[in-house]
C-alpha cells in the first residue's frame, strides 16, 4: 500500500514525477478540472452572495471514483497542480471531491519538475490557499454574469451561436479600432535623398542620407521640392564637415515572461500562440532524454515574473565563465525587474539548466520542442551575460547649405549578442546592421558617385499579428499569462476576426458586435474599464480585495445596463455582400460569406439550398501556362495558394504569389518571396538563384 498518493493534472507530469518519488507514492492525474459550473445552466446565485453551483465534469465519473478509492488508501494525499490560481483551484476542488480537511496542508507546488524540485516540494505541504481560489473563482464567475447573459441577447439581436466573452471582447475591439484607423489613414507623399561618396583613390563606398538644410532637418514633400535640391547640390563640393564617435552599451532582454515567450516564438520561430503553449507545456512536463530519464526541461511556463531563482543564476554564470571566459560574466547577477502587478512567487521561463545545452538533447526532441527549447535556453543565458559594446561613429558630410549624415556601428565587444538578439515586429528579424566606415577626417573631401532621389509615402498603423495582439493584451493589462493563447484562438473560432498574411483582419460580424458593445455595453467593452477588473483579481488574490464585493459592483450596473439594451436594440441586420457568381443549383446569385479560413460563397436559399464554393478573388496575374487568371485559393486548413481559374482544365498551382515577369536566366516565372522585411522576386525553379528588389512606393 502506498503512504503517499500525489495527484497532478496530466498524465505526462504524472509520469515524470512518479520517476523521481520511491515506492511510497502513487502519482494519479486528475485530468486537469473535476468540477465546473454547469454548462447548460447559469449557475451562479446572484441573490446568495453569488454561490456558485459547481458539479462533476461530465465524463469524469469513473475518474473520480478512482482517486476517491485511491486516496482511501493512502495514508496522506498530496495535490500538486500547477503553481498558480487555476491549479489552486483545482486543488481546491479536489479536496472537497476527496473530503480532505480543510486545514490539512495537502498542497504542494513546485516550479519546475525536476528531482530536486519535486522531493523538496513533498517536504513542505502547506494549506490550500483561498485567496487564489477566491481570485480564480471571481474570475470564472465574472465570466459567467458576461457570457450567460450577453451571448443570448446577441443571439436573438444580430445572430444564433454568438458569443460575447468579457476579455475576448476587447481584443475584438482592439483589431477593429486598428482597422478603423487604417481605412482613415491618408498617406502622404515624402522623398529622401541618398547620396554615395568615396574617398580619393579608396575602393570603401560611404552611403549618407540628406538630413539637414541649414543646420534644421529637412522634410522633402514633393518631386518639385526634390528637383529645386538637387539643382542646388549641381556641381557642389563635398566635405566631411564634423565626425563623431560614441561608445555605448546593449544590454541583454530578460528571460521569459508568457507573453514575451509567445511573442518571441511567432516572430523567429513562426509558431501561434497556441503551439508555443502546447509544445511549452510538453517541455515544463517532461521527456525523456536518454541517459538521464524522463525530466522536466524548462520551468513553469505561465508567468508573468521576470524573477530568476538564485540557485539558476549561479549555475548560469558558472557556465559562462567555463564556455565564453570572464569578460563574459557580470560582476553580480542580473536582476530585472516587474512590470505592474505579477505573480512574484513564479520565476521567468528558463531551462532547468543550462548544462543541457540545445544540441546535446537534439536527437530526443522533436523539431518543434528542439526549437522551442533552444530559444529558450539562449534567451535566458543571454539574460545573464555581459552587455555589449558597439562602437557608432556618425559623419556629417556638407554640401554648401545640406548636410548628408552616414552612421556606422560595429560591435566591439557581443558581449550577450553572441549567444542571442531579441526578435523586432518589423519584419527585420534579429539582423542588427552592422557598417563600417572608412577612416575620414574632417575637412576631407570626398568624391560624388551618386545621388539617388526616392519617393515615399507614409504608411498606415500595421495590422495586428499574433505577436503583437498578445503584446497589446499584455501592455493594456487585459487577461493573464495563462489566457493570451486562448484569447487569440477564440476570436478567430467565433468568426469576429480571421488572419491573412499573419495579420489578423475583423469580418463584418465583429464591427457589428463591436459597434453595438461600444453603444450598449461601454464598460464590457472599455479597455481601461478591463484592466481594472484584472487589477481587482489580483488584489482578491493578494488577500486585499473581497470577491463576492468585486461582484456585487461590477453586477448590479451590468444588469440594469442588459435590461435596457434588451428594450432598445432591434434586430440587427448583416447584408451579406453579393456576387456575380450564380449557384448552378437553385439559379440564386451567390452571396459572400466569412468562414473560419476567410470568405466563401454560398447560396443565400440556405438550409434549402446548401450548395458552398471557394471564393476565388483575382490577383492580377496571368496563368503562365495557358493564359488565364491567376487566383488566390485556400486549402482545407486555410493555408493561401495560388492556382488557375480555368482548374482543372489547367493544373497551375503555386505557394508563392506568381508575377508576369519571367526569369531572365532559365525563363521560368517569378514569383513573390519575403527576405529581411523586404519583397523581392525569385525564380521558381529552386536550382535557379536569379532574385531582383521589387521596387515599392
Amino acid at each position: 500500500m502506498s503512504k503517499y498518493l500525489v495527484i497532478v493534472e496530466s498524465p505526462a507530469k504524472a509520469k515524470t514525477i512518479g520517476k523521481f518519488l520511491g515506492r511510497k507514492y502513487t502519482v494519479k492525474a486528475s485530468m486537469g478540472h473535476v468540477r465546473d459550473l454547469p454548462r447548460s445552466q447559469f449557475g451562479v446565485d446572484v441573490q446568495r452572495r453569488f454561490e456558485p453551483k459547481y458539479i462533476a465534469i461530465r465524463g469524469k465519473g469513473e475518474l473520480i471514483k478512482e482517486l476517491r478509492t485511491a486516496a482511501k488508501k493512502a495514508d496522506k494525499v498530496l495535490l500538486a497542480p500547477d503553481p498558480d490560481r487555476e491549479g489552486e483551484a483545482i486543488a481546491w476542488h479536489l479536496q472537497a471531491l476527496l473530503d480532505i480537511n480543510e486545514n490539512d496542508k495537502c498542497r504542494v507546488e513546485f516550479n519546475e519538475i525536476t528531482k530536486d524540485a519535486v522531493q523538496n516540494a513533498m517536504k513542505h505541504p502547506r494549506v490550500i490557499d483561498l485567496s487564489r481560489v477566491n481570485a480564480q473563482q471571481a474570475r470564472r464567475i465574472l465570466d459567467r454574469l458576461v457570457g450567460y447573459n450577453l451571448s443570448p441577447l446577441l443571439w436573438r439581436k444580430v445572430k444564433k451561436g454568438l458569443s460575447a466573452g468579457r476579455v475576448q471582447s476587447v481584443a475584438v475591439r482592439l483589431i477593429c479600432d486598428r482597422e478603423e484607423e487604417i481605412r482613415a489613414f491618408i498617406p502622404e507623399e515624402y522623398w529622401s535623398l541618398t547620396g554615395l561618396f568615396a574617398k580619393e583613390k579608396d575602393r570603401v563606398e560611404i552611403e549618407a542620407k540628406l538630413a539637414l538644410l541649414k543646420n534644421e532637418k529637412i522634410t522633402i514633400s514633393s518631386e518639385e521640392s526634390m528637383n529645386r535640391i538637387l539643382a542646388d547640390l549641381e556641381g557642389a563640393r563635398y566635405v566631411v564637415s564634423d565626425i563623431r564617435k560614441k561608445e555605448k552599451k546593449r544590454h541583454p532582454s530578460p528571460p521569459f515572461t508568457t507573453s514575451t515567450l509567445q511573442q518571441e516564438a511567432y516572430r523567429k520561430l513562426n509558431f501561434p500562440a497556441r503551439k508555443t503553449m502546447q509544445v511549452a507545456q510538453q517541455l515544463y512536463e517532461g521527456l525523456d532524454i536518454g541517459p538521464e530519464g524522463t525530466v522536466g526541461l524548462v520551468t513553469y511556463i505561465r508567468t508573468d515574473s521576470a524573477r530568476v531563482a538564485e540557485t539558476a543564476q549561479k549555475e548560469a554564470a558558472e557556465y559562462i565563465l567555463t564556455k565564453f571566459g570572464p569578460e563574459y560574466k557580470p560582476d553580480s547577477p542580473r536582476i530585472y525587474s516587474n512590470k505592474g502587478r505579477t505573480q512574484n512567487a513564479h520565476e521567468a521561463i528558463r531551462v532547468t539548466s543550462v548544462w543541457r545545452e540545445p544540441d546535446k538533447l537534439k536527437k530526443y526532441l522533436t523539431r518543434d520542442q528542439f526549437k522551442l527549447y533552444k530559444l529558450i535556453w539562449d534567451r535566458f543565458l543571454a539574460s545573464q551575460m555581459n552587455a555589449a559594446v558597439l562602437d557608432t561613429t556618425v559623419v556629417d558630410i556638407q554640401a554648401g547649405d545640406y548636410i548628408f549624415r552616414a552612421t556606422g556601428t560595429v560591435v566591439k565587444f557581443p558581449g550577450f549578442m553572441k549567444i542571442y538578439i531579441e526578435g523586432r515586429d518589423n519584419g527585420n528579424g534579429d539582423k542588427d546592421e552592422e557598417r563600417l566606415l572608412p577612416e575620414l577626417a574632417a575637412g576631407m573631401v570626398l568624391d560624388l558617385k551618386s545621388l539617388t532621389p526616392k519617393q515615399h509615402f507614409t504608411q498606415p498603423p500595421p495590422r495586428y499579428t499574433d505577436a503583437t495582439l498578445i503584446k497589446a493584451l499584455e501592455e493594456n493589462a487585459i487577461g493573464r499569462p495563462s489566457t493570451y493563447a486562448p484569447i487569440v484562438e477564440t476570436i478567430q473560432k467565433r468568426g469576429y476576426v480571421f488572419k491573412e498574411d499573419k495579420q489578423f483582419h475583423p469580418t463584418e460580424l465583429g464591427f457589428v458586435v463591436v459597434e453595438l458593445l461600444k453603444k450598449y455595453f461601454p464598460d464590457i467593452i472599455d479597455i481601461q474599464f478591463t484592466a481594472e477588473m484584472e487589477s481587482q483579481l489580483d488584489l482578491i488574490e493578494e488577500g486585499e480585495g473581497d470577491w463576492v464585493k468585486v461582484l456585487e459592483e461590477f453586477y448590479a450596473p451590468f444588469k440594469e445596463t442588459l435590461e435596457k439594451a434588451e428594450k432598445n436594440i432591434g434586430v440587427v441586420e448583416i447584408e451579406d455582400e453579393v456576387s456575380e457568381e450564380v449557384c448552378e443549383l437553385c439559379g440564386r446569385k451567390m452571396v459572400v460569406k466569412m468562414g473560419r479560413f476567410g470568405k466563401f460563397l454560398a447560396c443565400p436559399g440556405f438550409p434549402e439550398c446548401r450548395n458552398t464554393k471557394p471564393l476565388l478573388e483575382e490577383v492580377g496575374v496571368t496563368c503562365p501556362e495557358c493564359g488565364g487568371e491567376v487566383v488566390l485559393k485556400r486549402s482545407k486548413k486555410g493555408k493561401k495558394f495560388y492556382g488557375c481559374s480555368k482548374y482543372p482544365d489547367c493544373g497551375f498551382v503555386s505557394w508563392d504569389l506568381p508575377s508576369n515577369k519571367r526569369c531572365p536566366e532559365c525563363n521560368n516565372v517569378l514569383v513573390q518571396k519575403s527576405a529581411g522585411g523586404r519583397t523581392v522576386l525569385r525564380c521558381s525553379r529552386p536550382r535557379c538563384r536569379y532574385k531582383e528588389k521589387v521596387e515599392q512606393r
